[in-house]
């Protein structure tokens, strides 16, 4: 007999909306979606926006509203305006979700790993004392210890008061 682990919450990104083209594209054109798309900040270089599958609770990407796949394509004044925001951003994870560490990264093109590669994104990851165990260990599976909805609104409810 194969044991199943039931994700149900994966169900939306197989049978759910797609979007035409690039993702982050739409997101940064459709503010009237900013709740449905958990975006938590946006100004005139970049937005902030939940991943909806996470490494971990509170994890979020920095994305330019430029497209470009090429970091060393990007202004400098935007890709300032990310870095400086990435600082407020680790502030913020330790400060509100008490995050004892964070992974900060880039996976830039297809080959270095990049999920949507056609659109350059930082991740900020929040990071526990012993967050990973056996079940990541032994079964690829990662175990999400507390609801998305909640986390996304403690973020957005908090943001301002880093970033400005």
């Amino acid at each position: 007999m194969k044991d199943i682990l039931y994700a149900p919450w994966r169900d939306e990104y197989v049978a759910g909306k797609k979007v035409d083209g690039c993702v982050f594209c739409h997101i940064s054109k459709s503010i009237e979606e900013d709740k449905s798309s958990y975006v938590l900040y946006r100004d005139e270089h970049c937005f902030i926006v939940m991943n909806l599958y996470p490494y971990t609770p509170g994890h979020f990407m920095i994305i330019p509203h430029t497209h470009t796949d090429k970091l060393e394509d990007l202004d400098e004044e935007s890709w300032l305006h990310i870095t400086r925001l990435a600082q407020k951003g680790v502030k913020m994870l330790k400060e509100v979700l008490g995050a004892h560490g964070v992974n900060i990264g880039m996976n830039l093109g297809s080959a270095g790993g990049a999920g949507i590669a056609e659109h350059i994104h930082m991740h900020l990851v929040p990071r526990w004392q012993r967050d990973t165990n056996f079940i990541t260990s032994i079964a690829d599976t990662r175990v999400y210890s507390t609801d998305f909805e909640k986390i996304y609104n403690k973020l957005l409810d908090n943001i301002s008061n880093y970033i400005d």
